[in-house]
């Protein structure tokens, strides 16, 4: 189970669960993945509801590679995410909210 606390958010691929987390490392490699802009961009983009398909899939498997995972982008491309497209978007969203904001509390 992902902890919130830890910036951590729950991926479910071909119905298994995984953690994903944003951390330095993740940021770096989804920073040269994205080839161009920054990542204050990418989190502007998502505020504003402009991201592409691109920007979820790479933030999803940057988050998923800090959280453990060995695979790659084209793996990502060919697995299920549990809940489509809608809900990997929001998953997207959450590991950028969770990586640049303190939770409540803390």
């Amino acid at each position: 189970m992902a902890n919130p606390w830890a910036g951590e958010v729950e991926v479910m691929l071909d119905g298994v669960p995984h953690r994903a987390k944003l951390t330095l490392g993740a940021l770096a490699e989804l920073e040269a993945a994205l080839g161009t802009g920054s990542l204050v961009e990418l989190a502007e983009r998502f505020e504003a509801g402009g991201y592409s398909a691109r920007d979820v899939l790479m933030l999803i498997v940057a988050g998923l590679r800090g959280g453990g995972w060995q695979g790659r982008a084209e793996d990502l491309g060919r697995a299920e995410i549990g809940g489509g497209p809608v809900v990997a978007a929001r998953i997207a969203a959450e590991l950028l909210a969770r990586a640049f904001t303190v939770p409540e509390g803390g």
